[in-house]
């Protein structure tokens, strides 16, 4: 008997599951096992914007081997409904001012429309205590964009 093979998104369908979610995990492959660690994120219609912490790991695989995959997904809680993209490229670091200060805006816009708890600051090296608009103010974080992408696996289950 063959196996099933689950659908495959069509462009529309993954740029609207990666529009919608604001949560991904990325591999970083340069260490002797894979590293995976969830990301927020934003996207801005044609790349991925991330902030990292300036400190742990992922910062030593970044700078050792910029290569990642980047998957985000997203399912009904008894799995009867699943979506995953899955993308190949590599983060390059944000460093002109203006780019770092608009895609921190947008992280801003992301976290109080979607009405995510302050605690999620924390992500981003912020206290609870401080307000969304710190990530604008302070620079305690990294601006990472993914470029390069390779492959992208998109795949649906209905």
């Amino acid at each position: 008997m063959d196996p099933v093979k689950i659908p495959k998104m069509r462009k529309t369908e993954y740029d609207s599951l990666i529009k919608h979610q604001y949560v991904s995990r990325i591999a970083f492959g340069a260490c002797e096992h894979p590293y995976i660690a969830p990301f927020m994120y934003v996207f801005d219609g044609k790349y991925l914007y991330f902030l990292s912490t300036k400190y742990g790991r992922k910062i030593e695989y970044f700078t050792s081997n910029p290569k990642v995959s980047v998957e985000i997904e997203e399912y009904a809680p008894d799995l009867s409904v699943f979506t995953f993209v899955s993308l190949q490229g590599f983060l390059v670091e944000v460093k002109d001012p203006s780019q770092k200060k608009k895609v921190r805006e947008q992280f801003v816009s992301m976290i109080r429309d979607k009405g995510l708890s302050p605690r999620v600051l924390s992500a981003f090296g912020h206290s609870p205590a401080d307000s969304p608009e710190a990530i604008v103010r302070e620079e305690r974080s990294m601006v990472w964009k993914l470029v390069g992408v390779k492959d992208i696996v998109a795949l649906k289950n209905g």
